[in-house]
């Protein structure tokens, strides 16, 4: 497989086309239906990036965000936040991600920002 993903997504159907997309482009992809999940995860230094809903059942992804950016082993990993709901502008000042995609997205575009941040973390 190729560089790694953290996918955090409650929505099902939207979980799995993130993966299925992402395998596809050979991304080798973790994902997590909910916070609890995602902090069970003890690989989190060796991704490439992270795809975070915002709105999720146990919390919240700028919360995520905001740990991942504190944690030293994962500051310098890209963070893409995604919601219906928030903007670039206000994801940037809450915790410090570097991209933020609107849904409903478009799947081109979300690969393209994908290839854009993958591999760019020491």
């Amino acid at each position: 497989m190729g560089k790694k993903i953290c996918l955090l997504e409650d929505d099902q159907g939207i979980k799995e086309i993130i993966e299925l997309i992402l395998t596809e482009e050979n991304y080798e992809v973790f994902g997590f239906s909910n916070v609890k999940e995602f902090m069970a995860f003890d690989d989190k230094g060796s991704q490439d990036l992270y795809l975070l809903d915002v709105k999720l059942p146990d919390g919240n992804g700028i919360d995520v965000c905001e740990m991942l950016k504190k944690d030293p082993e994962t500051k310098n990993i890209p963070i893409m936040m995604m919601s219906a709901h928030a903007a670039l502008s206000e994801m940037k000042k809450k915790c410090g991600a570097e991209d933020f995609i609107s849904k409903p997205f478009d799947i081109f575009d979300l690969l393209q920002r994908v290839g854009g941040f993958v591999g760019q973390h020491n």
